[in-house]
């Protein structure tokens, strides 16, 4: 009898073995393909792994500008948002993605995130009659001129010299200029920041909405604030006679 016992034991342990092996942790099953890192194709992936972080889940906007905002998905083209992802914007936090330069993602998954943005969040009615100024400036700003527009439109959120004001933050901090390119500046005036209250280039000032040269200009005299030698707050500490101690 004892026997019979131990010889069942045995069975049923060979067969929970059998079974572990079938399903052990961490084993794939037989039917089971790893799908290599270049080929993954859907859109929701991709954007979430290379796009969320900076421009916020689903495109609404977050470190950077909403990709998804239907007002920037307007006046910025395919061949546009394919060059800036692919290559990057130099001098900004917008690196490049593209693997021929540097990135990690093909040609084919970068025009996956650019179609499948364009076919969930672009409106195509929702400029309605307005012409709104170029993504691109066609001439340059006017520094000079762009203070005074800088005090029509912008002052009354960012303060009269642009240092912040009740309901907006600075916008000629260092940290932040030194981190945007004049082209998102550009784009920023233009297509506002809704998910911050800030309205687009229509907005500002009820029924005078911001004209092409309004926005070359104020974008030329925001750039003019710019530290000449960004990141380097203690300049007064290389003056000390043998440098910084």
């Amino acid at each position: 009898m004892k026997c019979r016992v131990i010889l069942l034991e045995v069975a049923l342990l060979a067969t929970i073995s059998c079974g572990a092996r079938d399903s052990a942790p961490g084993r794939p099953s037989a039917n089971s393909q790893v799908i290599p890192p270049n080929k993954i194709m859907d859109f929701n992936f991709l954007y979430a792994t290379n796009c969320a972080g900076c421009h916020g889940p689903d495109g609404k906007g977050g470190v950077a500008i909403g990709l998804g905002d239907p007002v920037y998905l307007a006046i910025a083209d395919d061949a546009t948002m394919r060059r800036e992802t692919s290559d990057g914007v130099s001098g900004t936090g917008m690196p490049a993605f593209a693997q021929h330069s540097g990135g990690m993602l093909t040609d084919d998954q970068i025009n996956v995130i650019i179609s499948g943005i364009r076919a969930r969040w672009a409106k195509p009615d929702v400029l309605r009659d307005a012409d709104p100024p170029p993504y691109r400036a066609l001439v340059p700003g006017d520094p000079k001129h762009g203070a005074t527009v800088y005090s029509v439109y912008c002052s009354s959120c960012h303060g009269a010299e642009g240092h912040g004001g009740k309901r907006a933050g600075s916008i000629v901090d260092g940290s932040y200029l030194a981190l945007v390119s004049d082209q998102n500046l550009r784009t920023t005036v233009i297509v506002g920041r809704r998910e911050l209250g800030a309205p687009d280039w229509r907005g500002n000032v009820p029924g005078r909405p911001m004209s092409p040269q309004d926005v070359s200009d104020v974008v030329a005299w925001l750039a003019a604030q710019r530290s000449q030698f960004p990141g380097q707050p203690y300049v007064s500490a290389l003056q000390l006679e043998g440098g910084v101690r």
